[in-house]
């Protein structure tokens, strides 16, 4: 845990994210780190840039002691990519609707664990994905998953829940033409068909599943889970099964590892999402950054459950 006299915190905060009810913490923990003597630097961010250029800032400021970043995925993706390669550790507040990082790191809903945390100062290095040049912290999905997104973000007004993303998924489930797309890892093909394609840095996604089964985020390697699917049944039969745990070693599914991989397709406009934003157009080439950011996480922490994620989600 770095001391009052170590340098200031930067403080980024994306005001305009998560639900009501989870806004004080934040300010809770704020107000606990002023008690303490330390000077926080606090900056409101107008936009997912601005949140990189206030990382990036505080990355190469010799009195930065620590950052510390309250939002979203979107907004911790952004703030990681600024901080990348710097010493500066990173500490997550949880504030968004999903917050896959942050429950892949453990963190709950509570105040006094983002306080133990902190005081405690485990530190584990976090690598990031880089797509087409653009950084992601956990998942970019590639067919199916990229169109949900994408009519989410259509849509979306303001803060999103669970609930925003029902008719978006249900229009989806029943309307997606499954194109066929072509998958490389590390320079061998490993797939060619119609399907749907997740690479990643960790393991549980939306609402717990745990599609990427084995990813580890400071383990150098990024998973890769295609499920191979032409149906609305098939696709149903592989919610199931993901559901329950058991889809990875099923034959319909591939599951690799490794450092390096490459999106294509011949049919036109496939969407992507990274981190729960519209992600770049096919091609894409997936490259791992090893040991990007240190990040302040709970030691021995296991991912938080579904329980955790909808109180948050839902405030």
């Amino acid at each position: 845990m770095p001391k009052p006299d170590d340098g200031y915190i930067a403080y980024i905060v994306n005001p305009k994210s998560g639900a009501t009810s989870s806004k004080p913490t934040g300010r809770r923990f704020q107000s606990y780190l002023v008690k303490r003597g330390f000077e926080v630097r606090v900056s409101l961010t107008t936009s997912l840039e601005n949140a990189c250029e206030l990382a990036t800032d505080a990355a190469v400021d010799y009195d930065c002691a620590m950052a510390v970043v309250v939002g979203g995925d979107g907004t911790v993706r952004e703030v990681a990519h600024g901080l990348e390669g710097s010493d500066t550790p990173l500490l997550i507040v949880p504030h968004g609707t999903e917050n896959l990082l942050a429950n892949e790191f453990g963190f709950d809903e509570k105040l006094k664990t983002i306080i133990r945390t902190f005081e405690a100062g485990f530190v584990r290095s976090l690598d990031l994905g880089s797509a087409n040049g653009k950084c992601f912290t956990s998942i970019a999905g590639f067919g199916f998953d990229g169109e949900v997104v994408k009519r989410v973000h259509e849509q979306r007004m303001g803060n999103i829940n669970y609930l925003d993303y029902f008719w978006p998924i249900w229009r989806t489930y029943w309307g997606y033409k499954f194109s066929p797309m072509r998958v490389e890892a590390d320079g061998e093909e490993i797939f060619d068909g119609p399907g749907l394609v997740f690479v990643g840095n960790i393991s549980r996604y939306a609402v717990g599943l745990q599609i990427l089964h084995y990813a580890d985020f400071s383990d150098g390697l990024l998973d890769v889970c295609i499920y191979k699917c032409a149906s609305q049944l098939h696709l149903a039969k592989h919610s199931a099964m993901t559901a329950i745990k058991k889809h990875a070693g099923r034959r319909d599914v591939i599951y690799r590892q490794g450092t390096n991989f490459t999106v294509s397709s011949e049919t036109p406009c496939i969407e992507t999402e990274i981190d729960g934003d519209p992600g770049p157009a096919l091609p894409v080439e997936i490259k791992i950054i090893p040991q990007a950011v240190n990040c302040i996480v709970p030691e021995n922490a296991k991912p938080a459950g579904i329980r955790t994620r909808i109180i948050r989600a839902i405030g």
